[in-house]
């Protein structure tokens, strides 16, 4: 079937944050605290999070849709980041930063996070932007080679706080 993908509506706000729920541990590095994926989950990831997020004008929020169900989402971060090794990193500005890019488990190979970052793309053009960046865990191999397969290079390190631990990503960029 295919994917379709369009701004995310208020109304799905219950949705996406399921969606988000289920694929956010995901991500994580084998050995993340349960307690610490939970909390996150929570707070940056719940439905009042959700809510602030597509009221936010330095935000867009995608959706994936396939046969009228969330299969995907990504998070696309307009202004420049505040993070100094990110800064370093990134050659090329402006960018536009892919915050948050997941499918659904059961959506893995039908196109559905292709179809995200090619509209996570198209939207930096159209915006004007010189490329798109985004961290990924150091031992998040599937995540990186998805990335690479999409265009983006490692330029830098960052570290992303989860919990009271600091886990070590990559900075990938990919130039427009």
């Amino acid at each position: 079937m295919t994917v379709t993908v369009r701004p995310a509506d208020p109304s799905e706000i219950p949705q996406l944050a399921a969606l988000a729920a289920r694929t956010f541990p995901l991500a994580c590095p084998p050995g993340t605290e349960e307690a610490d994926i939970r909390h996150f989950v929570s707070t940056a990831l719940s439905e009042n999070a959700f809510r602030g997020y597509l009221a936010d004008d330095g935000r867009r929020v995608l959706v994936a849709e396939r046969d009228g169900t969330l299969v995907g989402y990504t998070m696309l971060g307009l202004r420049p980041s505040e993070d100094p090794d990110v800064r370093a990193a990134v050659r090329d500005t402006p960018a536009v930063e892919v915050n948050k890019m997941y499918a659904d488990p059961a959506a893995h190979g039908s196109g559905a996070a292709g179809a995200l970052m090619q509209a996570a793309v198209n939207l930096a053009r159209e915006l004007g932007r010189a490329s798109l960046w985004l961290g990924v865990n150091h031992v998040n191999a599937r995540a990186q080679a998805f990335y690479r397969k999409c265009g983006f290079v490692p330029v830098g390190h960052r570290r992303f706080a989860l919990g009271d631990v600091l886990h070590e990503d990559f900075v990938y960029e990919r130039v427009l």
